[in-house]
């Protein structure tokens, strides 16, 4: 695939709209623009490389906040005139400290937004907040905590009590996105692994 390959006649400014997707868990990420030089840089370097239009210069995404779009794969549609490239994205890929640009249903899925709750609880340590104390109290209380959980869920489960197990497993799941989170890592990190062993 070369930049001559693609048909940039409607294309506005002849610059080749660029989808940019999660290669693990396939979510759309976000939407970006290439000249020719951008184009010849991402596929030079491995790192997704954007024209801006508003700037009127090349930027690599993530020169500034470290989180960089590892080039997986590049598809050119069926009318040559736009770009998918599949990605590893290294962090969030929005400006708003989230997975996507896009706020589409997935991001606003229950466990998603308490990750976030508990990524912001982080942040801003509000005094009156569990999640506060337990990151005061540092990695080992949190890992204490789910351990405790896990052993309860696992008791709850080996006696058949469905509806305690249910109770044990969301405290034990509330306490395992305190971990990640003071682990520093991510759903979309999980994802990643996962799919990577399912390969």
């Amino acid at each position: 695939m070369t930049f001559d390959s693609f048909n940039l006649s409607k294309c506005a400014d002849a610059l080749l709209p660029v989808i940019v997707q999660d290669a693990v868990t396939l979510k759309v990420l976000m939407l970006g623009y290439m000249n020719r030089e951008a184009f010849e840089k991402t596929c030079d370097s491995g790192l997704v490389t954007f024209y801006s239009r508003t700037r009127q210069k090349l930027w690599t995404k993530g020169e500034t906040s470290g989180n960089f779009l590892r080039v997986v794969k590049m598809y050119e549609d069926c009318d040559s005139d736009t770009l998918l490239i599949m990605v590893n994205p290294v962090g969030p890929v929005c400006h708003r400290g989230t997975t996507s640009c896009f706020d589409t249903p997935e991001e606003e899925g229950f466990i998603r937004n308490l990750s976030s709750l508990i990524h912001k609880r982080h942040e801003e340590m509000p005094e009156d907040s569990y999640t506060t104390r337990l990151f005061i109290k540092g990695v080992k209380k949190i890992s204490q905590k789910v351990g405790e959980e896990a052993v309860e869920s696992i008791v709850e489960a080996v006696d058949g009590n469905r509806d305690r197990f249910l109770y044990e497993v969301c405290d034990l799941i509330y306490h395992l996105l305190v971990l990640l989170e003071q682990m520093n890592v991510s759903l979309a990190d999980l994802e990643r692994e996962l799919a990577s062993r399912h390969r």
